[in-house]
């Protein structure tokens, strides 16, 4: 979406309520299915309305103000005939916009009200299957670059919901990382993978790659910390040096507790038998924690021994090979000019092609181990682990949380007097910042703070446990991936089990089963 600017005098009182309407009890945003419900009472056709959507859509699953009245501006162009586009609304500037025909507006009221009222904010009400479907990203290596003293390493990221592609560094994470722990500060942030500078061996980029990987799902699927603009933000950006850019626009928004609509009830979110459930919660998770971790350190062992398995079958079968291709003929000091030995190395020669494949099937063993039963408790592990350092960062107290945010409003308040508010994104953190203002006096109250804090405690507890879903689809996996592993070397084993009696000298085949 173009960040067309909409200057407030230009919007007519119209738009602001319409504003009032639909969004004034969600949190300053409009949900994408009310906007829709709101184009359909243009009564334009589908084709125009989808132009509309297009231009208007952030992919963030609801609209800000600006896009609403952009949108509602590029309604009222297209019902007098003209073609939707951003150069309509820079075309009008100077000018107040045109007002749009959307007849009675009491149904999509209702909607908002209704999408609003429905959501109990003390409830998580999420499954694992609904987190899976808020996102689905890729992170794939791409070959290196080289810098005038350093090879830098570029990952290729692939968003479904933003069906977006973009380029990224390990520095460019710990830009987000950072900005997202200063906007989230009670919210579940994952740790990011140490950075290697020198030496930095294949294995150690390609677990490096899976870390990042694990981070991003982790963060596009937060059903709250996925809808901020810094996230936005980095899954569509594809301007140069995204970690200084990233850090320009969003260095100065607030963090959450000052803009949300939350927080000033926030006292009455947290029941009172709260720190004991805080307490009781926290010792539960810790247990999971260990034991999950215990889970994986034997899922890698079997992964080892599966990578361990097709490198023994790989040296038995060159071992074979090498003895297939013994190049001497049999000496005539061999007893009755037997040809025994002879007859062994044909046989040898094709049976290291079977020992081959168990070396490939046990190889496809370990990756699906690796992929299907370790990546995926180490997801678990990750979120587990954020829990323990989020349970810890409230324990700690949020005195320092409580003065950087008075420290915020008063720079906010220095910004206003010197009429420099406007700034890089008014999308973003001029609409943060309004909502800061909006509520100073909420800011101030450092009980409430604490009582905010614990409020996304509990809701971040909540999406531990719908997470914990995915050991149960470890232990199925674990389950399929063994009988899958097993029956394909047992099938290879039974292809060498003829081929053995068939090119082995027939008085060893007859014997085989005598041990002397």
């Amino acid at each position: 979406m173009a960040s067309t600017d909409l200057s407030s005098g230009s919007i007519p009182p119209f738009y602001r309520e319409v504003y009032e309407k639909i969004a004034s009890t969600s949190g300053g945003n409009v949900e994408r299915e009310v906007f829709k419900s709101l184009l359909v009472k243009s009564q334009l056709s589908s084709s125009v309305l989808s132009q509309i959507w297009e231009l208007v859509d952030s992919k963030m699953g609801y609209l800000t103000r600006s896009s609403l009245y952009k949108g509602l501006a590029l309604v009222a162009f297209a019902q007098q005939g003209k073609q939707p586009s951003d150069k309509l609304l820079e075309n009008s500037e100077s000018r107040e916009l045109p007002i749009p025909v959307l007849g009675d507006l009491t149904e999509v009221t209702l909607l908002a009200q209704r999408m609003h009222k429905g959501t109990n904010p003390t409830k998580l009400n999420i499954s694992y299957s609904d987190i899976c479907d808020l996102d689905t990203i890729e992170v794939n290596q791409v070959p290196e670059k080289k810098g005038i003293f350093l090879k830098h390493v570029e990952y290729q990221i692939t968003s479904k919901r933003f069906s977006s592609i973009v380029y990224r560094r390990y520095n460019d994470f710990v830009s987000l990382h950072e900005l997202l722990l200063a906007r989230f500060p009670y919210r579940l942030i994952p740790k990011l993978p140490p950075k290697k500078i020198v030496g930095a061996n294949s294995q150690f980029l390609e677990e490096r790659r899976r870390s990042l990987l694990r981070f991003l799902t982790l963060i596009a699927r937060h059903p709250v910390v996925n809808k901020d603009p810094i996230v936005h933000f980095f899954f569509t950006y594809i301007g140069e040096e995204t970690q200084y850019k990233i850090r320009e626009v969003f260095r100065r928004v607030p963090d959450e507790f000052a803009t949300s609509e939350l927080s000033s009830r926030a006292k009455e979110l947290v029941p009172q038998e709260t720190l004991t459930e805080f307490a009781n919660s926290r010792d539960q998770i810790r247990t999971i924690l260990m034991g999950i971790s215990r889970l994986k350190t034997i899922a890698d062992c079997l992964a080892i021994r599966s990578h361990g398995y097709a490198v023994d079958m790989a040296e038995l079968g060159n071992q074979l090979s090498n003895l297939a291709a013994e190049p001497h003929s049999t000496s005539s000091w061999v007893t009755g000019g037997s040809t025994i030995w002879q007859d062994m190395k044909k046989g040898f020669h094709v049976i290291s092609k079977e020992f081959g494949l168990l070396s490939t099937r046990a190889l496809e063993q370990a990756v699906r181990e690796e992929t299907m039963i370790c990546e995926r408790l180490n997801l678990l592990l990750d979120i587990l682990v954020a829990h323990r350092i989020l349970c810890e960062r409230h324990e700690r107290g949020v005195s320092a949380d409580h003065q950087r945010a008075l420290s915020t409003m008063l720079s906010l308040k220095k910004r206003q007097m010197q009429g420099v508010i406007r700034g890089t994104d008014a999308d973003t953190v001029e609409h943060l910042e309004n909502k800061m203002v909006a509520q100073e006096s909420v800011i101030a109250n450092v009980e409430l703070r604490n009582s905010f804090s614990l409020h996304c405690l509990h809701m971040e507890t909540q999406l531990v446990h719908a997470h914990l879903e995915i050991l149960a689809t470890v232990l199925q996996s674990l389950v399929n991936v063994q009988i899958r592993g097993h029956s394909e070397l047992a099938e290879v084993w039974k292809l060498i089990e003829p081929t053995i009696m068939k090119c082995l000298p027939e008085k060893s085949a007859s014997g085989s089963n005598r041990i002397s």
